[in-house]
């Protein structure tokens, strides 16, 4: 009987030791949240991470990617932070300026910046502002002295699109007239080739990765009037950066400080959260598996084939700056409230 008893104990133990070694994510499926339409090039970037992470997460779960556009993605990151339960199996795939609207207090904004799980960004993202190369708008000078501004299309107040032409205004003293309701780029790109608008403010990385825009260029349909980095990319050697702009036009150093808050959406990139509250361990795995992941020479080999750029932000470090943008004076928050029209 104590033989049959002791038999008993270690098999159950033995069980119990094998639980405990299975992988948390094995069997699991873990949903990627898009803030946008399935083709814009924050999908391109989630199916990327979709197709190769799993091979890096022990366990090896299933990744899926679920598109919620609307609202400069604030419906996503809404919805990751309250509704999502911080299980480490939701992951939001969000724009990098919200944290604009946590600032001036927007009532639509039910989240901390400060308290999202950062996990990483593959790619930081300078901007870049189109116009259609039919109109009488070929340089900044001939916008800031336009008697009729050109109208931008834009999806939402934290969007590129929104945000980049009226920094410009605070900055250098230019004039948009800014038509919102987009859902997302896509519709704004169609709208620039039936006329309704005549340019958008968007990633120089989307720019040189797909369509329109590859044939925009061929045909010259469309010119780059301006860009955000600190200096010129070398695919737009001949278009002025916003700090050359600024130096030109003497800026004040009010402004210079509204244009670091406003252009430090740009180290965001294109960052991916959790929820607050998710387990440190599977927060740490994530990490570790996106960071193997854009590291991976076979993931580097698909995002050249597919015209991703690759530029990798911690998650460490988005915490970092997350907290950062979110402590700011009052003048330099009336400041972004006057730029976006509040």
């Amino acid at each position: 009987m104590k033989r049959i008893l002791s038999a008993l104990l270690f098999v159950l133990a033995l069980g119990s030791g094998l639980q405990a070694q299975t992988p948390f994510y094995q069997g699991k499926t873990i949903s990627i949240m898009v803030g946008t339409k399935a083709g814009d090039v924050y999908d391109l970037y989630g199916r990327l991470l979709a197709q190769h992470m799993p091979k890096h997460i022990p366990g090896n779960p299933n990744i899926i990617v679920q598109n919620m556009p609307g609202a400069a993605s604030l419906i996503v990151a809404n919805h990751v932070y309250n509704v999502a339960k911080a299980d480490g199996l939701t992951i939001g795939a969000i724009y990098p300026a919200l944290y604009f609207d946590q600032l001036i207090g927007r009532k639509e904004i039910k989240f901390d910046w400060a308290k999202f799980v950062w996990l990483g960004s593959p790619v930081t993202s300078n901007h870049l502002l189109y116009m259609r190369a039919d109109t009488p708008y070929k340089t900044m000078a001939d916008v800031r002295k336009a008697s009729e501004p050109p109208k931008c299309g834009a999806t939402g107040t934290t969007s590129t699109a929104y945000y980049v032409p009226n920094l410009l205004e605070e900055v250098i003293g230019t004039k948009f007239n800014i038509v919102m309701g987009y859902q997302a780029g896509q519709d704004i790109d169609l709208a620039v080739e039936r006329g309704e608008v005549v340019c958008r403010a968007f990633t120089l990385t989307a720019f040189f990765a797909r369509e329109p825009f590859i044939t925009w260029r061929k045909k010259g349909f469309v010119r780059v009037l301006v860009q955000t980095g600190r200096k010129r990319d070398p695919r737009l050697p001949d278009v002025p950066t916003i700090y050359e702009l600024m130096d030109q036009h003497k800026a004040s150093e009010s402004a210079r400080r509204l244009a670091t808050l406003v252009l430090a959406a740009g180290d965001f990139g294109r960052p991916y959260v959790f929820a607050p509250a998710t387990p440190r361990d599977r927060v740490e795995i994530i990490r570790q598996a996106f960071s193997k992941t854009i590291n991976d020479p076979e993931v580097m080999a698909d995002a050249e084939k597919k015209k991703l750029e690759i530029d990798f932000t911690s998650g460490e470090e988005l915490e970092t700056l997350a907290k950062e943008v979110i402590t700011q004076t009052p003048e330099t928050i009336e400041r972004m409230r006057k730029m976006l029209g509040i």
